[in-house]
């Protein structure tokens, strides 16, 4: 019977995981939709608008991501957009005009590009597959354009079960 040590070899590549889940933003989300301020979905009265927003509890969106969308077909005047801003910026963590899918993708790019590449200075990369979050797929990309001027090899999925994307082309001496 051979008694050889296990080895993990995974653990012994020296493979650096990055899941891109680690930068989520970790505040919730609120949506502020325009359409519940319109009369009959469709026109915005400057007069009720101003009111409602005027008597509306702004602490309900303390600390959270507030995105200010409109989910109905309806010309909604800029101003409206900038007037929400005004009233929820003494209490939002941000504000962002969009989709909940726009936030994260941008929210992640910004994100990425604070990142410190130096880290992984020719090291050999994973960027793991899958995540208990949505995390979109702009994310993957920025993330893969940032580290491929730096990393030695970029792959995708899991350290046991990965998909090669890039590797450092060898300098010829």
């Amino acid at each position: 019977m051979d008694t050889k040590p296990l080895i993990n070899r995974v653990a012994a590549s020296g493979l650096i995981t990055l899941n891109l889940a680690d930068f989520f933003p970790e505040e919730e989300i609120a949506v502020f939709d325009l359409k519940d301020y319109l009369f009959m979905e469709l026109i915005l009265k400057e007069k009720d608008f101003r009111k409602a927003l005027k008597e509306l509890n702004w602490a309900q969106y303390a600390d959270k991501h507030l995105l200010i969308t409109c989910s109905t077909d309806a010309i909604i005047p800029i101003w409206a957009y900038m007037l929400v801003a005004v009233h929820a910026t003494p209490v939002a963590k941000s504000i962002f005009q969009g989709t909940p899918e726009e936030f994260y993708k941008q929210s992640f790019i910004t994100t990425l590009n604070q990142l410190d590449l130096d880290q992984y200075e020719n090291q050999l990369l994973v960027i793991k597959g899958c995540s208990d979050k949505p995390v979109p797929i702009a994310a993957y990309v920025e993330l893969t354009k940032l580290l491929q001027p730096v990393a030695k090899s970029i792959m995708f999925g899991e350290p046991c079960s990965t998909v090669p994307l890039y590797k450092k082309p060898k300098v010829k001496k």
